[in-house]
């Protein structure tokens, strides 16, 4: 109750808001920047696209998955290129670990790396059981095995078979 015998009325009770107090930065006009690239045009992009291999395989993230796991003691480690055989892939690259756990933790070594090194995040499916790891690394798979499933399921053999000339049938 105020002095006057009436209810004061205050915010809280009215329910309104306080407006935010306006800052000297928000008073002024914001200054656009200038860009100092050349806009591309699309028929240039496309003129420097179709000079591009076709299947280029990107050699700086194949070397930094080669890296890791050298540097983890992967052992056998071996790069099948796609070039033209699949759309899934530009590249594999297999390699064997010494146990389990040494396969799982190649993997996730790995994809951790690739994410520090600005590839994103990327799946790795196997690695609780670590028999067969499989890192998709985009325009790599890069598979871990231990030794006998590796032997077993023999992916080097089926992707080094070459492809069949096609060619016309004589009759």
């Amino acid at each position: 109750m105020g002095r006057d015998g009436g209810c004061t009325l205050t915010r809280k009770t009215t329910g309104t808001k306080k407006t935010p107090a306006k800052s000297k930065a928000a008073s002024k006009p914001a200054a656009k920047k200038l860009s100092t690239k050349k806009p591309v045009s699309k028929k240039a992009a496309l003129k420097k696209a179709a000079n591009q291999p076709l299947y280029a395989v990107d050699r700086a993230l194949l070397e930094r998955i080669k890296a890791s796991l050298d540097d983890d003691k992967a052992e056998d480690v071996v790069t099948i290129e796609l070039e033209g055989r699949s759309s899934i892939a530009d590249a594999l690259i297999i390699a064997t670990g010494r146990s389990s756990r040494h396969v799982a933790s190649i993997a996730e070594h790995l994809a951790r790396r690739l994410k520090d090194a600005g590839y994103g995040t990327r799946p790795v499916n196997g690695a609780a059981q670590g028999d067969w790891v499989l890192v998709d690394a985009g325009d790599v798979i890069v598979h871990v095995f231990r030794a006998e499933v590796r032997d077993y399921y023999d992916l080097e053999g089926m992707w080094s078979v070459k492809e069949p000339q096609r060619g016309r049938a004589t009759g």
